[in-house]
């Protein structure tokens, strides 16, 4: 508001006044030094600016253009004279009496921002020309970072900012329309920003919705698996148990056909002794049974071989001769009631008879050979037969003497069956994968406790030997290593 009444004041001035006014202004403008404090301007240099002005002004009109005379040189002279004793007055009395007069703060306005550079001000009151020969001189105030120039004061015009007169500091080609046009371009970026910030919070907001929703179906697939898996292990314990049941009824029918162990006391030990079945038994009776329908036949041959007719050739040599046989006979025994009974020589067998017995001779010889064959090949089968079911008692006994009998789950992934052997100090199970869906066997390794511990180590590094050694295979024939854990220390 300030500024505006000083300008327009400066234009209700006449021409020729504003000219000399801005001339002297531009002219004690550039005389005037960068001190801090308030700055009187001498008389040699005010007669200097006011010559400098007189010259301007009468530059600008032709009425100036006059000579001037030596009166107005004198009036102008002690003038000077004057002001400057006046000026010398003031400053004199300014500088021993603290406190009377206008500080020079009150002539300065200052309107900071941002770190900006101070801007000009025009003091708040505009002294009169009547009182311009009673107060000092102009006055500057400098900064000393500051770039701003220096704010002067004059005491027989009003200070004026002149329109042509323009800084740096507040310089700019910038207009109302590129102002409006940058202040819309900034709404619009605002807007547009604001209207992607919303886009992406409804975007975070389904997103996190679609979270939720999957951390549910998540949560609910997780909870069907576990009820699948729980079902899986209650089907499977249920079928491993049947299975054990069965095999154990089995080995008990197995037991009364194939045979079983009884312990023995020799002395003061007891051993196992093995009792076979009667499977065993029927066959022994059987092979008892050809031996001796074997020896009948033989003999019976024997018999038929006495039985034998002669042939052709020796026939009449027994006619001829049979009359002194029968009489030395006769003389032999001698009278014919002797209590003695002989038995009678056998009946000699036409040639036909003794060929048919000796045929059938033969082959009941060729079918007790057969039903001997038949024997010893089921004997054989009932001997394999046994060796499973020996297999088989053993396994259920170490598996109602081992400690994973109960169907655990291992590693909570595997669950164990059945025990499918037992060799040295490690046990095989057959075991089912519950992430993989698949049947597994299991190699249990379990050291003894009271071993030392340089052959607890030496074991274990065997083991771990064998399942580096195991995982590398590749074969069709041998199965495949998936994982290997530990349970304790001893396992």
């Amino acid at each position: 508001n300030k500024i505006r009444c000083a300008m327009d004041e400066l234009h209700s001035l006449d021409p020729r006044r504003q000219e000399l006014l801005e001339a002297r202004f531009t002219g004690v403008a550039s005389g005037s030094t960068g001190s801090t404090g308030s700055c009187s301007v001498g008389a040699k240099a005010s007669t200097n600016n006011e010559s400098s002005n007189h010259s301007f002004g009468s530059l600008g009109s032709l009425s100036d253009k006059e000579s001037e005379t030596p009166e107005k040189k004198q009036s102008e002279s002690s003038r000077g004279r004057k002001r400057k004793a006046e000026n010398q007055n003031e400053s004199s009395q300014g500088k021993s009496i603290g406190g009377r007069g206008h500080k020079i703060s009150d002539y300065f306005e200052y309107q900071g921002g941002n770190g900006s550079s101070p801007v000009r001000g025009i003091p708040p009151a505009i002294r009169s020309p009547q009182n311009s020969h009673s107060h000092s001189t102009p006055s500057s105030s400098v900064r000393p970072n500051s770039p701003s120039p220096t704010a002067l004061a004059f005491g027989d015009h009003p200070i004026v900012q002149p329109k042509q007169l323009s800084f740096k500091i507040i310089q700019t080609d910038l207009t109302m329309l590129k102002l409006a046009a940058l202040e819309s371009n900034k709404i619009q970026d605002l807007e547009k920003k604001e209207g992607r910030i919303d886009d992406l919070l409804r975007a975070n907001c389904d997103l996190r919705r679609q979270i939720d929703e999957q951390q549910k179906l998540l949560e609910k697939y997780k909870e069907r698996l576990n009820k699948c898996i729980s079902m899986s292990k209650k089907l499977l314990i249920e079928k491993s148990t049947q299975e054990k049941l069965s095999s154990r009824e089995k080995s008990m029918q197995d037991r009364l056909r194939l045979g079983h162990f009884t312990t023995v006391r020799h002395g003061a030990s007891f051993t196992e002794q093995w009792t076979d079945g009667f499977a065993f038994q029927n066959l022994v009776k059987q092979q008892e049974w050809v031996n001796q329908q074997r020896e009948d036949i033989e003999r019976q041959r024997k018999l038929l071989a006495k039985r034998k007719p002669p042939t052709a050739n020796n026939s009449q040599a027994p006619s001829t001769n049979s009359e002194p046989k029968q009489r030395k006979n006769k003389a032999v025994n001698g009278a014919e009631n002797d209590p003695f009974v002989r038995p009678n020589l056998p009946q000699l067998l036409t040639l036909a008879e003794y060929h048919e017995q000796e045929e059938i001779f033969k082959l009941r010889l060729g079918h007790l050979k057969k039903e001997e064959a038949e024997i010893q090949a089921e004997l054989e089968r009932l001997e394999r037969v046994r060796n499973l079911h020996i297999r088989e008692l053993k396994r259920i006994n170490n598996e109602d003497n081992s400690q994973f009998k109960d169907h655990p789950t291992l590693n909570e992934r595997y669950l164990l069956l059945h025990l499918l052997g037992r060799g040295g100090f490690s046990e095989v199970y057959k075991a089912f994968d519950l992430y993989e869906q698949r049947y597994a066997a299991v190699k249990i390794h379990q050291l003894n406790k009271s071993w030392r511990d340089e052959k607890k180590e030496n074991y274990h590094k065997h083991a771990c030997r064998e399942y580096r050694i195991h995982k590398e295979l590749d074969h069709p024939r041998i199965v495949k290593l998936y994982d290997y854990f530990s349970l304790d220390t001893d396992t």
